[in-house]
């Protein structure tokens, strides 16, 4: 079960794509917008009524631009999503009765948890971020750098708190309608950790070690790779492709954008002043670019077109963070809100990336400086190359399959 954008549904289709091939029967529940990506994978789907991206289109959905800090967009963020959780419960409670263990991504892991005690049937944590207060980093999802140990750590409390908070009314409700003792959302947080409920991270410790302040339960197991139903890109694609050097990839994914126009232009005019080709994402941004050295594409599977890119240009979700590295690739973060700063501090510290370039402030001049040095200075690709070694032999999917061996046994 899980909510979101794109990269917030990618993962689980390679995770339970995993699964299926190791005898488990898989459904992913999630927005009604991604039942293709599961298709010809054997995942099965049950659909949310929610649709992520005609929120963010919405005019609350632009406000999140609107907002200075990365404390500002996760208040904003988290009024909106408390708005709609009472569109998801039911469809949730639906697909978990038919379900004999609930794998619940941190997006809904409180209200799932709360539908499987109701239910009594098990539950796992899969979160795509590390979710779990430490005081070795600041919460991902505020975007910012460390503020100290003890500052790290409690402000981890809070911004969990703050997601307990959106599911408040439903949590409240469903438990009266189980019989279970009314609980406060502090209580409930609690009573997980006090149990050690079982959560496993979907991102490889080579680029986030597991903090050593977690408690025992929490487990970071590798990349899950999305399930990619194309074997090969489109003719057109790969005409560009071989009519010249590797080009640069730019896409930001779900994110949007507040003037899709000039940040087209923007990104043409720090790709040509670099000397580079460009295969431009359109994603939800509206992206576009024009000329015999830009090629424009829709949806496209990263593990395909990233290894023949020179470079990546990208919004650092946790997603298309994890396709670049898989690719080998530099990359150069234009991170917009929530944990994409995160991402893009890793990057940069893992020597992969020369620099984040966010979206706030973001100038032609800027991009084009970080890619004439992540192109330019052959240490970045030989650091991206060394590291997608690595975690390409990583099985993110073994520990989560091996603990559902455990409860079947």
């Amino acid at each position: 079960m899980t909510a979101g954008s794109r990269g917030d549904v990618a993962p689980y289709t390679g995770l339970g794509h995993g699964l299926v091939r190791a005898g488990h029967e898989v459904t992913l529940v999630t927005h009604a917008r991604f039942e293709a990506l599961v298709s010809g994978s054997g995942v099965g789907f049950h659909a949310l009524p929610v649709d992520p991206r005609a929120e963010l289109e919405s005019e609350r959905g632009r406000g999140l631009h609107r907002s200075a800090t990365g404390a500002g967009k996760l208040y904003r963020a988290v009024e909106m999503a408390r708005s709609l959780v009472g569109r998801m419960a039911d469809d949730l409670v639906a697909a978990a009765r038919a379900s004999d263990v609930l794998l619940l991504a941190g997006t809904l892991a409180p209200l799932g948890h709360t539908v499987a005690q109701g239910l009594s049937i098990p539950s796992l944590g899969v979160n795509l971020q590390p979710l779990a207060p430490t005081r070795e980093f600041a919460p991902p999802m505020t975007g910012v750098r460390s503020w100290g140990p003890v500052v790290n750590r409690a402000a981890g409390h809070a911004v969990n708190l703050s997601v307990e908070w959106i599911f408040t009314e439903e949590v409240r409700r469903l438990r009266a309608e189980y019989g279970l003792p009314r609980t406060g959302r502090v209580a409930a947080h609690r009573t997980r950790e006090r149990l050690g409920w079982p959560v496993f991270h979907g991102f490889s410790p080579r680029v986030v070690p597991r903090p050593g302040d977690w408690r025992a339960g929490l487990d970071v197991t590798g990349y899950w790779w999305p399930y990619d139903r194309e074997d090969r890109l489109s003719g057109p694609l790969l005409d560009f492709l071989d009519a010249g050097p590797p080009p640069v990839f730019v896409g930001l994914g779900s994110a949007t954008v507040p003037d899709p126009e000039r940040m087209s232009s923007e990104v043409v005019r720090a790709l040509r002043a670099a000397g580079l080709r460009g295969v431009i994402q359109r994603g939800w941004g509206g992206l576009r670019g024009e000329g015999d050295d830009m090629f424009t594409v829709g949806e496209v599977p990263h593990s395909l077109l990233f290894p023949r890119t020179a470079a990546v240009v990208h919004h650092a979700g946790a997603g298309t963070t994890a396709a670049g590295l898989r690719a080998g690739v530099p990359a150069m973060p234009v991170p917009v809100q929530f944990d994409e700063g995160f991402w893009a501090a890793r990057l940069v510290a893992l020597g992969v990336s020369p620099g984040a370039v966010p979206l706030r402030g973001f100038t032609a001049a800027g991009l084009t400086a970080a890619l004439r040095r992540a192109t330019g200075d052959p240490s970045y690709g030989r650091r991206a190359r060394a590291l997608a070694e690595e975690v390409r032999t990583e099985d993110g999917v073994g520990p989560v399959r091996d603990a559902l061996d455990r409860l079947a046994g």
